[in-house]
């Protein structure tokens, strides 16, 4: 595993959770910086939405560019075995149910925090909050961890960073966490 790569893409990729965690710990701040005339966009989750497609965009170029760094000729690793492709589509089908499943539930507003800009966002049990209390991180860690089975394994690095990135959700749903209890 070349650790340069791996360095940088931990650095690229804490951006993302660094500004979540400022949006939910700080949202004045969030609101005052992003969003308005002249701004990222004209309210905050608004301009958190803006910001959640930017960093789908960089998160899937970090990917892109580990599978290549990694990779030599292909990305995609012909002597993968049956099961890690049929696991590794499993689980980003089941990931990408429970992200489908929060949007629906909870709507735009609801989904870019907004609950903590003040807005209504009436707290919700249904599926696929019945499952899990953070069924986006984990439905992002899931689909993470899919791709890397498809694109990587049997290869050394393919554990990588799935393991930075549910590091980093765990951190971010803990943050989150305090702040509700406090």
């Amino acid at each position: 595993m070349k650790l340069d790569v791996l360095a940088v893409s931990a650095a690229l990729l804490a951006i993302e959770r660094a500004c979540y965690v400022w949006a939910w710990r700080a949202p004045d701040s969030f609101r005052a910086a992003c969003a308005g005339p002249g701004r990222l966009a004209p309210g905050p989750t608004d301009a958190l939405r803006a910001l959640f497609l930017a960093f789908k965009a960089l998160q899937i170029g970090v990917f892109a560019w580990w599978c290549l760094a990694h990779g030599g000729e292909t990305p995609w690793p012909p002597d993968a075995p049956w099961w890690a492709i049929a696991l590794g589509a499993a689980l980003v089908a089941a990931g990408q149910a429970l992200n489908a499943g929060v949007f629906y539930r909870l709507g735009s507003v609801g989904v870019f925090y907004g609950n903590r800009f003040g807005y209504d966002v009436p707290w919700c049990n249904a599926f696929p909050f019945s499952v899990t209390a953070h069924p986006q991180y984990v439905g992002a860690v899931l689909t993470i961890w899919g791709v890397f089975l498809l694109l990587r394994f049997p290869h050394d690095d393919w554990i990588a960073l799935p393991a930075l990135e549910t590091g980093y959700y765990v951190l971010g749903a803990q943050l989150e966490r305090a702040m509700i209890r406090s």
